[in-house]
C-alpha cells in the first residue's frame, strides 16, 4: 500500500471531512498523514499477540484501511473517531483471525487461556486470549460503555492515559480510576465470577 504524501497544507480533519466526496488524490494524502498513527496502533497490537502470529502489522494496517474505505457514507467527527473506528477495526480484525486459528486447533487440545492482569502494561509485549477479551469488553460496553470504550483505546488503540484523556476530555486520574475498575471487573468476567 503506498500512499502519495501529503501536502505542505493537508489538514488531519479537513481530509477527513471530504471522505466521500474528495478526490482519489484526497484519499491518498489520508493515507500518507494517518499511515504512522495506524502502524502505531497495529504495531501496539501485535505486541501483546503471540510471537508465531501469522499477521504482521502492515497486513493489520492494510486490512484495517481497506475496511475503513469501503464505507464512503462514514462521517468522521474528528481524528480521534478515525482512529477510535480504526482500533475497533484492528481488533476485529485479530478476533476473525483468532476463532480461525483457534477453529483449526479445536480438538487438538490447544489452550490459549491468558490473564487479564497481563492488561497492566500495554507496552509489556505479553499476550493474552483476545477472544475472551474481546467478548468481555463487548459485556462491559452494555454495562459501562464509557469504562469499555478508554480500555479498547488504551489497550487496543495504543493510546497513552494521556492520550485517553485528552480525547475523553477526562483528567488523567479519572482515566486511571475507569480503567482500574475495568480491569477489576473484566478480570473477574473472564474467570466467570460476575
Amino acid at each position: 500500500m503506498s500512499a502519495q504524501a501529503p501536502k505542505p497544507g493537508d489538514d488531519l480533519t479537513a481530509l477527513l471531512g471530504r471522505w466521500g466526496t474528495g478526490t482519489p488524490d484526497d484519499q491518498e494524502r489520508l493515507l500518507a498523514a494517518v499511515q504512522g498513527d495506524l502502524r502505531r496502533i497495529a504495531g501496539a497490537y501485535m505486541r501483546r499477540e503471540r510471537g508465531d502470529h501469522t499477521l504482521q502489522p502492515t497486513a493489520l494496517v492494510n486490512e484495517a484501511y481497506l475496511r475503513l474505505i469501503k464505507d464512503q457514507e462514514v462521517r468522521w467527527e474528528d481524528r480521534a473517531h478515525f482512529f477510535g473506528i480504526a482500533a475497533r477495526l484492528m481488533r476485529q480484525i485479530l478476533v476473525d483471525h483468532a476463532r480461525r486459528r483457534r477453529a483449526r486447533k479445536r480438538g487438538m487440545g490447544a489452550r490459549t487461556d491468558r490473564s487479564v492482569s497481563k492488561l497492566a502494561d500495554p507496552s509489556s509485549g505479553q499476550d493474552f486470549d483476545v477472544l475472551a477479551l474481546h467478548d468481555a469488553l463487548n459485556e462491559l460496553a452494555v454495562i459501562d460503555p464509557r469504562q469499555a470504550e478508554i480500555v479498547e483505546m488504551r489497550y487496543f488503540g495504543g493510546l497513552t492515559e494521556a492520550e485517553v484523556a485528552t480525547v475523553k476530555t477526562l483528567s488523567p486520574a479519572t482515566i486511571r480510576r475507569e480503567i482500574a475498575a475495568a480491569r477489576f471487573w473484566l478480570g473477574r468476567h473472564m474467570k466467570g465470577q460476575r
